[in-house]
């Protein structure tokens, strides 16, 4: 019955949490898995959320103790109910507060495949809320994360990994020398280079970079272990999310204003950064897609940090040229050539979330929320004048630079 909105509803009305909490203590493990799995299809909704809540100190310690002691099927299913409930932020830190890293550990530990990856799952829930990155560092779990990151064979549990550590990396005011330490980088490179690495991998991993380049301590890395050139590799991999997260990431870097990011990125030009943006500028397939104005905004970028440079490649390549001119010609507003000003033009729907939550949208399937819109940026939308402006300002500054 709980497989089903409506009858959810129903059920929770009729105070059917109440007496499934109370299930808790069956000492029949059918039973026990049953009240589990139900409760879990009821945290898939806020108003089910809500309802779980008022018995929330009960449902989280009984839950806990039952995943340390009970079969490995009812372990499992505990951690994902507790993963649809660390979709609520309350839920988040009360997991946290009641020593859930703690029952979590052993089973990301475990040698048997469901459990490590309901495990997962938890984590990439409880680690969005911002006071739980430092007791999930604490607890050890960084670098059990870590060893997560390359298994290519486990597509799911990879994108778990990535997308907790991504999370949280996202607070850019702590000391992330522990995530280097827990051999961030090298696992990462693993994932990047395996000839193995899945689509949805892909694009969590350019996800994931798109946040440490903006982290004061994790882009520099990025630059000088020569990984911008897997950055470089992700931006034609021919799938859209991904190459709009890999263009966040570059366009990042190139912002930091610092020349060995730079200059890292122009001897990449040639190699491949080139042709990684000008498919996107000038594929009919990418006219709707997010990843065409974040590519102006990677020009723009690399224009703030070596203008000459630049202007100098792209005042000798007509079609790349072209394209970004043709983008801008449609009635734009009259606009300065200073690159202070172009940031300033800046859209939102430039900017990365940061944070990834495992969201279940149903009982039987969860499915991974993106950071990409699924609007298409055209038409006279905000955003695509915005684009428009964008791109006027770039050839404006190219025509104009001696």
């Amino acid at each position: 019955m709980t497989h089903q909105a409506e009858l959810r509803e129903k059920l929770v009305a009729a105070g059917a949490v109440a007496v499934l909490v109370d299930l808790l203590h069956a000492k029949d493990e059918d039973t026990l898995y049953y009240a589990i799995t139900a409760l879990s299809n009821i945290a898939v909704d806020s108003d089910g959320r809500d309802a779980l809540w008022s018995a929330q100190a009960k449902l989280v310690t009984e839950l806990l103790q039952i995943m340390q002691v009970h079969k490995i099927k009812v372990q499992a299913q505990v951690a994902l109910t507790l993963r649809n409930l660390a979709s609520d932020a309350r839920f988040q830190r009360a997991i946290v507060q009641s020593n859930g890293l703690d029952a979590l550990l052993p089973l990301l530990q475990s040698s048997y495949t469901a459990l490590v990856v309901a495990a997962a799952a938890c984590l990439r829930n409880l680690s969005i809320h911002a006071d739980n990155e430092d007791p999930i560092i604490c607890a050890g779990l960084l670098p059990e994360l870590m060893d997560l990151v390359p298994q290519a064979d486990q597509p799911e549990l990879q994108c778990h990994a990535i997308a907790t550590i991504r999370n949280l990396a996202a607070n850019n005011g702590s000391d992330k020398q522990a995530f280097i330490d827990a051999g961030l980088f090298d696992r990462f490179r693993m994932a990047l280079e395996s000839t193995d690495a899945q689509p949805q991998v892909l694009c969590e991993l350019a996800a994931a970079f798109s946040v440490f380049a903006l982290n004061d301590q994790l882009w520099r890395p990025v630059v000088e272990l020569g990984m911008c050139h897997l950055l470089v590799r992700l931006l034609r991999c021919g799938h859209t999310d991904t190459e709009y997260n890999a263009c966040l990431a570059i366009g990042s870097l190139a912002g930091k204003g610092h020349p060995e990011a730079a200059e890292e990125l122009m001897r990449l030009w040639p190699r491949g950064l080139r042709e990684g943006l000008a498919r996107a500028l000038t594929l009919p397939e990418y006219a709707s897609s997010n990843v065409r104005p974040a590519v102006l905004w990677v020009l723009m970028a690399l224009l703030n940090s070596r203008r000459a440079a630049v202007c100098k490649v792209l005042r000798a390549d007509s079609q790349m040229l072209d394209a970004i001119e043709s983008i801008g010609v449609s009635h734009v507003p009259s606009l300065s050539t200073s690159t202070s000003a172009s940031w300033s033009l800046l859209p939102s729907f430039f900017a990365t979330k940061g944070k990834s939550d495992e969201m279940a949208t149903s009982p039987a399937i969860a499915d991974c929320k993106t950071d990409v819109d699924d609007d298409g940026i055209c038409g006279f939308t905000p955003e695509a004048q915005r684009m428009r402006s964008l791109a006027a300002q770039i050839v404006a500054l190219v025509q104009d630079t001696d």
